[in-house]
């Protein structure tokens, strides 16, 4: 299990990454792009995966990493539920995202 400030500090923890509000949530961005959201209310993460990237960690646990339902899921928006994560994996799926805007 990953508590909200964790999850913020890992993003932060990334190279260049700044948080900005996005439509009432905190966002993380490199180089003004956005890799990640942090939905507190639902106590979850979004990253912006590749479709590939997106596919091995829904393989590992579809309950903890599954894609955002609609045509950003599709393009590898994922969702990651920060209760059931373990903090290696989420400092992966950020990492994987903020290599991807960066």
């Amino acid at each position: 299990m990953v508590d909200i400030e964790t999850a913020r500090q890992v993003a932060l923890s990334l190279k260049g990454t700044v948080e900005q509000d996005h439509f009432g949530m905190p966002s993380f961005r490199v180089n003004k792009r956005i890799f990640s959201t942090l939905w507190v209310k639902e106590h979850r993460m979004m990253v912006k995966l590749s479709p590939i990237d997106q596919s091995v960690f829904n393989s590992f646990d579809p309950a903890i990493f599954y894609p955002v339902p609609n045509k950003w899921g599709l393009k590898g928006a994922t969702f990651i539920e920060l209760d059931k994560v373990r903090s290696d994996m989420l400092n992966d799926a950020l990492t994987l995202a903020w290599e991807k805007v960066k």
